[in-house]
């Protein structure tokens, strides 16, 4: 069987083959964890999926608990970072801000198609394998900073008095990624138009930005 480690180019670095390796192995583990959950994916399915023996899969990742901790520092981690963090341009304004947040979720679920069942079943899920790992690298300053400029605005009038500026960052989990992670199932419902990522993103966007406003 030929492995990716076989697969190698002359004058290409050892190391940079092992990193491709490496990546290839956590890309897999995302993605059967995604489809059957942690529990139910061995080691040796990893290996399987990816075209290499057991052995290789266990030179990167000593056992599980090593593999997890790689999944959430390498990939979970920087990809939620990256969606919590606003771009310079969305300043203070809170409605631009919340859409920023909207778009790059539903950007980042568009290169990970794995992020909405992994996120539900493992990290939302008060069982969830990753829960635990997933919140010790939570981007808090960035959390802290949403909440904060809700609370600044409500405190100006500018922010609808019943919106709760603590759950806003959960709220726009619900309203992205529930139902990103729904799709599938809407699209098997009989006389239902299962809506697209866009309008998801458009739905979302709309329902925030609305509900916002403080009333005249």
């Amino acid at each position: 069987m030929t492995t990716p480690r076989s697969r190698r180019t002359r004058g290409r670095p050892a190391a940079a083959l092992d990193q491709d390796v490496r990546g290839q192995l956590l890309a897999t583990a995302l993605a059967l964890f995604a489809e059957q959950g942690i529990a139910a994916t061995s080691m040796a399915q990893i290996a399987a999926r990816t075209g290499v023996t057991p052995a290789m899969v266990h030179y990167y990742f000593s056992n599980r608990d090593q593999l997890l901790d790689a999944v959430v520092q390498e990939r979970l981690s920087p990809l939620v970072e990256q969606v919590w963090t606003p771009d310079p341009a969305e300043a203070d304004a809170l409605d631009i801000r919340v859409q920023g947040v909207v778009r790059r979720l539903a950007a980042q679920v568009a290169r990970n198609p794995w992020l909405p069942s992994l996120w539900i079943g493992e990290i939302l899920n008060e069982s969830g394998l990753l829960r635990a790992r997933m919140l010790a690298h939570l981007p808090l300053a960035q959390l802290q900073q949403l909440i904060g400029t809700a609370a600044a605005a409500q405190a100006r009038g500018a922010l609808h008095p019943d919106i709760v500026p603590q759950l806003l960052p959960v709220t726009l989990l619900g309203l992205t990624m529930l139902p990103l992670a729904m799709l599938g199932l809407i699209r098997q419902l009989p006389g239902l138009a299962a809506p697209d990522a866009d309008a998801i993103v458009r739905h979302a966007c709309a329902v925030l930005t609305h509900g916002l406003r403080s009333p005249p």
